[in-house]
């Protein structure tokens, strides 16, 4: 029998590696930036176009690389941090594997210029899929740019799984703030197609968290440090009454670099416990740092995960420090009475011990208040009760005064009503049609057995139907606020608010002034509560940025599904007798009843014969 199996080519061999490390252009912005700070950099450059399908650029200052660094720094496994396995848990930099500009260069069109400080010329390699087409001496200032174009050029699947341009930027975003918040000493610029998005200089952490996430955020932040010989913790959580809906702004750092944990994540949750409201998530910017050789690293191929020797103290400590961060600054509530200044000791007896024999207490039972007054004589006064008739001598002998004659009652007509039946009548009693089921279930009953609706679910459909009918109307009514509501997001949030504002507008929302960090909104939708604007807003801008229609399904269709998610009655919500029947009547009247916006059953059918067999 032949042989069977064989070497792969090295271009499909890195192309498969490839797969591994970059799967998004978010992934080549992570590994271009690791490699930056891992020179040795102090300003660094992030130039992106069309969310980096056309070109992603790294542009720093560092070190640079001399030209056979350069050339051998895209081959596979190639790195300057590992000479043998146990250098793996004594890591102190973030790109130690090789492979990132090895993939990169597999997938894409790739320049590389860098120039070391004591060269007066610098090297530029150009490379398309792993070949190397040009390799040359140019003048380039100190350190190392390193252009990415047209990345997944020969790869035409993997690039027709990309998102949208807004999905992709929003990943590139995320990596972004990433290493930017774990690296505050390091000054960072990110142009998107042109325009300038964040300019971050070199600051302190806490002022980092506010150029990022809006000057907003400064009020919102609570404190945490804690070092013991296990753990250090330091950084910031946000104060429960900003609790947010989603959880983007979660971040743990170890050893400088942003990691994604569960288990760490639930410390923190339950040190928060009866502090949140249901459904929401705290704000953390927390790093922590240990011995290296107490983790790994090197189990996930995007460096995200890692293991802990020792997780269980890890949690203790953090869920303890944040709890005590929460009540020192008087975020947490506690068992504290009002005080009464007059149970205070006075000043003058606070040195003074307190007596050992009990005070005794003396009383003169012959004591009487009132015995210097004279008595007061009582007067007996009779009343005399006139016997009445009847009603008519009440008025016997009233006669206004300025007048002749008193009118005469027997002039006065009155005008006949129709007799009406008492609302309270016990006779006659309204059936009603529907019952409502532990706040959740609504059930009706039909010609051939009952019906059980989702209630949540159903109006979701309802409002789904009638925000994507005023949205394509583009005519909606809006009830204007007594005051202007002031909303407050970040920069990246404001755009795309901006971006869906036209929208925004005919479903109801009147929008006075939009500022960088703020919104104005002098009128809502019929019906949304001034209250709910915020958590509306918050809600929509999370499902752009995160969920993704499908090509057939416009940005119209996910501002309908999401402000109809918002609104919608929530499960445990009681309802009327008649808000049910209205439910019920709506629902029937929308185009398609039977599922929600997410495709899911709003209602289910049990006919009298299925019931009969149960009891069978």
């Amino acid at each position: 029998m032949a042989d069977i199996i064989q070497l792969l080519p090295d271009h499909v061999a890195n192309q498969i590696a490839a797969g591994e490390v970059v799967q998004r252009p978010a992934s080549v912005v992570k590994e271009l930036l690791e490699n930056a700070i891992d020179a040795g950099s102090d300003s660094i450059k992030l130039i992106i176009k069309d969310a980096g399908k056309t070109l992603v650029q790294v542009i720093d200052n560092g070190k640079g690389m001399s030209t056979t660094d350069a050339r051998l720094s895209f081959e596979r496994h190639a790195t300057s941090k590992i000479r043998n396995a146990e250098d793996l848990f004594q890591l102190h930099t973030k790109g130690f594997r090789g492979e990132a500009l090895a993939s990169i260069a597999a997938i894409a069109h790739v320049e590389l210029k860098t120039k070391q400080p004591h060269d007066d010329v610098g090297n530029t390699i150009v490379m398309e899929g792993s070949k190397v087409t040009s390799q040359d001496v140019v003048v380039t200032p100190q350190g190392t740019s390193v252009s990415v174009k047209n990345l997944f050029f020969n790869i035409p699947a993997r690039r027709n799984f990309l998102k949208s341009d807004n999905v992709e930027l929003r990943h590139i975003i995320d990596e972004f703030h990433r290493v930017a918040l774990a690296h505050p000493g390091i000054g960072f610029v990110f142009y998107n197609n042109g325009n300038e998005a964040f300019n971050l200089p070199i600051s302190n952490y806490r002022q980092r968290i506010v150029n990022i996430f809006g000057t907003k955020t400064n009020e919102k932040l609570v404190p945490v440090e804690e070092e013991t010989e296990v753990l250090k913790i330091s950084g910031f959580v946000g104060k429960p009454e900003f609790a947010k809906k989603t959880r983007g702004e979660q971040y743990f750092f170890v050893n400088d670099r942003f990691i994604k944990s569960a288990y760490l994540n639930h410390a923190i949750a339950s040190a928060y416990d009866g502090l949140l409201k249901n459904g929401t998530h705290a704000s953390y910017f927390l790093n922590l740092t240990v011995d290296p050789q107490t983790i790994d690293i090197n189990i996930h191929p995007t460096k995200t995960e890692i293991k802990f020797d020792d997780e269980h103290t890890l949690y203790a400590i953090l869920r303890s420090a944040v709890k005590h961060s929460l009540g020192q600054f008087n975020i947490a509530p506690v068992l504290d009475f009002e005080r009464d200044a007059n149970l205070d000791t006075p000043y003058e007896l606070k040195k003074e011990s307190a007596r050992a024999s009990t005070p005794t207490i003396e009383v003169d039972r012959s004591f009487n208040p009132f015995q210097d007054e004279a008595p007061v004589k009582q007067r007996a006064v009779s009343y005399k009760k006139e016997p009445t008739e009847s009603w008519e001598s009440l008025y016997v002998g009233l006669e206004s005064k300025g007048t002749k004659t008193q009118q005469d009652f027997s002039e006065v007509h009155f005008e006949t009503e129709e007799a009406t039946v008492s609302m309270f009548d016990k006779d006659i009693e309204k059936t009603h049609t529907t019952y409502q089921l532990h706040n959740k279930y609504i059930v009706s009953t039909i010609k051939s057995g009952m019906l059980v609706i989702d209630q949540h679910r159903a109006h979701q459909r309802i409002l789904y139907e009638d925000y994507l009918q005023h949205l394509t109307i583009k005519g909606a009514l809006s009830q204007q606020l007594l005051f202007p509501l002031d909303l407050h997001f970040s920069n990246q949030e404001i755009a795309v608010i901006i971006q869906l504002k036209e929208d925004l507008e005919h479903t109801g929302f009147v929008f006075s002034n939009v500022k960088e960090e703020s919104i104005e909104i002098i009128g809502v939708p019929v019906g949304v509560p001034e209250s709910e604007v915020s958590i509306i807003l918050e809600q929509l801008i999370s499902d752009v940025e995160n969920e993704v229609p499908d090509s057939n399904f416009s940005a119209t269709d996910l501002l309908a599904k999401s402000m109809a998610k918002s609104l919608a009655i929530k499960t445990g919500q009681s309802l009327q007798k008649d808000e049910q029947e209205h439910l019920v009547n709506k629902l029937f009247a929308c185009k398609e009843p039977n599922v929600s916006p997410a495709n899911r059953t709003t209602f289910v059918t049990m006919s009298v014969d299925e019931l009969d067999k149960k009891f069978i």
